[in-house]
């Protein structure tokens, strides 16, 4: 574990299986990397943001170790270990993947994602 990187992850793709038996979609997640480790830091709203009303997007950017994952956008992650953080078992959704520019077997390689999650406002989480 790299220093700074104090929290684990879990990676979660979201696949569709056949329809079930009303032609209903059936929506199933896969977990494709467990005891991941990474930095969560939030990214400060645009005021756009705080306007649209009931629904709002949180925004925030990890860090994660190794270089060598494959996390694509639209991938899930999520928080699963220290069990007292604030967005523990709560799923952020991937917006989008930066990779080092250090070769994926360099110990210096990370990915970093832009991650979002959408709360209801004036809520408490």
């Amino acid at each position: 574990m790299g220093g700074g990187l104090n929290l684990r992850f879990v990676v979660e793709r979201i696949n569709y299986q056949p329809d079930d038996v009303v032609g209903g979609a059936v929506t199933t997640g896969t977990v494709v990397y467990e005891h991941v480790f990474g930095r969560l830091e939030g990214v400060p709203p645009e005021q756009v943001f705080l306007f649209q009303g009931l629904e709002t997007d949180r925004h925030f950017r990890i860090v994660l170790k190794p270089g060598s994952l494959d996390i694509r956008e639209r991938d899930y992650v999520r928080v699963v270990f220290p069990l007292n953080h604030r967005y523990y078992n709560k799923d952020l959704r991937v917006l989008g993947v930066t990779y080092s520019n250090h070769s994926p077997d360099d110990p210096r390689s990370h990915i970093i994602l832009d991650v979002s999650r959408s709360v209801r406002s004036h809520t408490i989480e």
